[in-house]
């Protein structure tokens, strides 16, 4: 939006040129997402309260948890509000994949508010019944993977790249839909589930998107893609906007949401911060980087399959509790060590994930 305005008063001045270099703006992006969660989450959290809209806390978990019910939750509003300002105030609108990005993540929070609404409002614990929320997670998410597919300007956006080889492409052709709606709709519910402890999801999100963010910028730079030979892909440049509205946004809301917690996201900011990296990652062709970067996301998401399956299969349980967080919790470690652990890690594998654009 303000990047018309510029475009027209460096007409006039060029100190308004500036406006023009990405880096500058996603400057901007981190700094207005930021200052919007800071100001504004002290308010938020209040109007929570005044509501009694506050957590449920689940009898047969950890009973330090026990605490934290009637904690405010459904904060991720605050985050997708600042998100969408910076994105909309700093970003090139007439972009596509502004649109698609944005478009995504505020419906994948719409479904999640629905779901927190019911939970924590109306009181009923199944909150959106599962199959309902899976049907509309497919339904935003094969729209989007179709949108992408039909308005593919190069051959590369609809290509399967592997890290670390320089010469493994494959051509995907139809099931890009495919791969991409598994891509949004499973990063989308494994960000969700580990959403359980104060921080620990957000601070991944947030390292997540800054990896995604260096990747569209050089993605969307012929000079840069062609030297990491990495694909180019025309206009994904401007993701690094929306991945700088991620972090500022992302960054204010730990300064709430830091242990203990003074309010949660809820499903609203989870099912929506996932499906947001799951869609950045297939329109920078970074499915597989988005794996290891998200290495914590992917084994919570496993520990409750597999504890799932076990206890099916053999009545047995493989974890003391699922997801993996609460395993450890469970085995004696306090919250903040569990926490910042899996901070660390995923410190780790954002490096790994980043390598990649040299190790070719």
């Amino acid at each position: 939006m303000l990047l018309w305005l510029t475009k027209y008063l460096a007409q006039f001045h060029a100190v308004f040129e500036v406006f023009n270099y990405l880096t500058f703006r996603s400057i901007l992006g981190v700094l207005t997402s930021l200052a919007f969660s800071l100001l504004f989450g002290p308010w938020m959290i209040r109007r929570l309260t005044e509501r009694q809209i506050g957590q449920a806390v689940r009898d047969d978990g950890p009973q330090s948890h026990l605490s934290k019910a009637g904690t405010p939750t459904m904060g991720g509003a605050l985050i997708l509000l600042s998100i969408t300002l910076s994105t909309l105030l700093w970003s090139d609108l007439s972009n596509r994949f502004v649109w698609i990005v944005l478009g995504v993540t505020l419906c994948f929070g719409a479904i999640g508010w629905v779901d927190d609404w019911r939970k924590v409002v109306e009181k009923n614990p199944r909150g959106l019944p599962a199959r309902w929320k899976y049907f509309w997670q497919s339904v935003v998410g094969f729209a989007a993977a179709l949108l992408l597919f039909q308005t593919a300007q190069v051959p590369a956006e609809t290509q399967l790249i592997f890290p670390f080889f320089k010469d493994w492409v494959l051509e995907l052709g139809v099931f890009f839909i495919l791969l991409t709606y598994l891509v949004i709709v499973g990063s989308s519910n494994a960000v969700n589930l580990t959403d359980g402890l104060d921080g620990l999801a957000i601070l991944p999100t947030v390292m997540v998107a800054g990896a995604l963010g260096i990747f569209a910028y050089a993605s969307g730079n012929i000079n840069f893609a062609n030297y990491l030979l990495i694909p180019f892909v025309p206009g994904s440049g401007e993701l690094v906007i929306f991945c700088a509205a991620i972090i500022g946004a992302g960054l204010g809301f730990l300064w709430f949401n830091t242990y203990p917690a003074q309010v949660f996201m809820g499903d609203v900011g989870a099912l929506a911060l996932g499906a947001a990296l799951g869609v950045v990652a297939v329109v920078v062709r970074q499915e597989i980087v988005l794996f290891i970067m998200g290495g914590i996301f992917v084994l919570e998401t496993l520990s409750v399959i597999i504890q799932v399956a076990s206890y099916k299969l053999t009545g047995r349980r493989v974890f003391r509790m699922a997801p993996l967080h609460h395993h450890f919790e469970l085995k004696g470690w306090p919250e903040p060590r569990v926490i910042v652990r899996f901070w660390i890690i995923t410190v780790v594998l954002v490096l790994i994930g980043l390598s990649t654009l040299k190790l070719r």
